[in-house]
This record gives structure tokens, sequence and C-alpha cells, in this order.
């Protein structure tokens, strides 16, 4: 980003990363209809971010949306485990279509399109970020209101591809409570402020463990940061996801359609206003 940046691109000669983003973006598939794209995005892997995709796909299906899920972790795809997809993703001459869950979301994943989805996928970048790029491209996405990225971990080359290559509308950052996970989402944060990516919110999942018996938050891996951290980097919404065994368990088992998570609900009424 240019020294006194102004974030007009229009009106900038400077050749920096915001001004790079602005004018590289590629048009989805003709047949395509994508109202708004929403990126999920973490400082490193592990913070659940693949199940935070799913609850909110889940989440604004429910609200009457039509949703679909670009998973863009490629070498490490989770999304048809988590809605209990298995089957393979189907083509013809107009290009590829994604698969239906039971509740409407469309989805698409590199696990879609393996002759066995445990096998491993052992590519290097140039290649992980092209096939990103054709799920944009060559995929048919019908009718789509929102859909959610679901990125690798960390800043490398796919969150730079789709920063700078698809019409973002914003991205959602997943953390957790550690100090070393706080540390590191803040690179992610800043990288999404030199490309110019609206944060629309901040997740901290695993926040706290509700005891069963009376109630009480009990604060597993230390005491919550999510609203230091939204008041630090400017992030309007915060919110606290509770550690619960029972979505776990509906991911596991490829049910995640049929849980819910009423912490995500002040999330939802903001991606909602997107679409007014």
């Amino acid at each position: 980003m240019a020294e006194g940046c102004s974030h007009d691109c229009a009106s900038c000669s400077a050749n920096c990363a915001s001004h790079t983003a602005e004018n590289t973006k590629i048009k989805p598939h003709l047949l395509s209809r994508i109202k708004h794209v929403i990126g999920v995005v973490s400082g490193k892997g592990g913070v659940g971010k693949s199940f935070v995709t799913g609850l909110l796909a889940t989440e604004m299906t429910r609200r009457g949306f039509s949703c679909g899920i670009l998973d863009a972790d490629i070498t490490g795809p989770s999304i048809p485990k988590m809605f209990g997809i298995h089957e393979r993703a189907q083509g013809d001459q107009d290009g590829i279509y994604p698969v239906t869950t039971a509740g409407g979301i469309q989805i698409m994943s590199l696990n879609l399109l393996l002759e066995d989805e445990t096998d491993p996928v052992i590519w290097r970048g140039a290649l992980i970020t092209g096939t990103v790029q054709q799920f944009w491209t060559d995929v048919i996405w019908k009718d789509i209101d929102y859909l959610f990225i679901d990125m690798p971990p960390g800043t490398g080359d796919v969150t730079l591809t789709v920063f700078q290559s698809l019409p973002m509308d914003g991205i959602i950052m997943v953390t957790t409570p550690q100090d070393l996970v706080q540390l590191i989402v803040g690179k992610a944060v800043k990288m999404a402020q030199k490309m110019n990516v609206p944060i629309l919110g901040l997740v901290e999942n695993m926040s706290y463990l509700k005891c069963p018996d009376c109630g009480k938050e009990i604060s597993l891996f230390g005491p919550s940061k999510v609203q230091k951290t939204a008041q630090h980097f400017n992030i309007a919404t915060a919110v606290r996801l509770p550690l619960n065994p029972a979505l776990a368990q509906a991911a596991d088992e490829g049910q995640m359609e049929t849980v819910r998570e009423e912490a995500l609900a002040t999330l939802a009424d903001q991606l909602s206003q997107l679409n007014k």
C-alpha cells in the first residue's frame, strides 16, 4: 500500500497490492449468479475455520438465503465430510456443477473430484491457486446469495489470490483465546487491511465451555480476548463461540445442517444486511 493511501484505487496510479487487487478481478462462470462473496479466514490452522464456515452457511440458509461453499483449503478439505457428502461432482460441456446438500447448500471441494476422497493432494502452490480460481470460473453456481470461501490457514498464495482475484464483500476472521493465536491472527487482519478487504466480523471459537450442571462458563484456553482484539483492529462485530460437543459430533457425522449455534446470530444479522 502506498504511503498516504486514500483507499480510492480508481484515482490512484500507484502499483501497490490494493491497486493490483482492484484491477485483476476475474469473472465467474457465465452461468453463475453470485450476489455476495464472504471469505472465512484464520491466521493458523486448528481454530475451527471450516466449522464456522459450515455453521454460517447453514444459518444463512435457514434464514431463507441461497448459500454455497467454495472449499479453497485444497490440501486439507473438510467441508464435504461435515455435510455428509461423499459423491463426486459432475460436469458437462457447460461446466462443473457443485454438489447440493440435503438442506440446499451448494458445495465445491477438491474432495468431490477425487476418485478416492482419502487420497492426499500433493501439489505445488501454483496448481493449488489455479484450482481455487477454477472453482470460481469453471463451476456453475446457481442463484447464490452468499458464497462462503473456506480459506486455508495463514497468509499464503491462496489467500493472496482470492483477495486479489475475487470480488470480496468481506471476510470473517476465526481465532481462539490463546495468546499465540491472537498474535498470528493479527498478521491475517493486517493482510486484509493492506489488501483493502473489509473485515466483517471476528469469531473466537472454543471461547468457553458451559457447565451442563450449573451453566458456569469455563475458559479452558484462557480468558477471552475477542473484544480487546476487535477494538484494537476496529472490527465492529465480535462473537464468542463456545465448545459444544453436540455440534462437534454433528460435524463428525456429516449432520451439520441438523444443529444450530445461537452465538452466531449477531454475525448472521450483519451478513443479512448485505442483501438489502
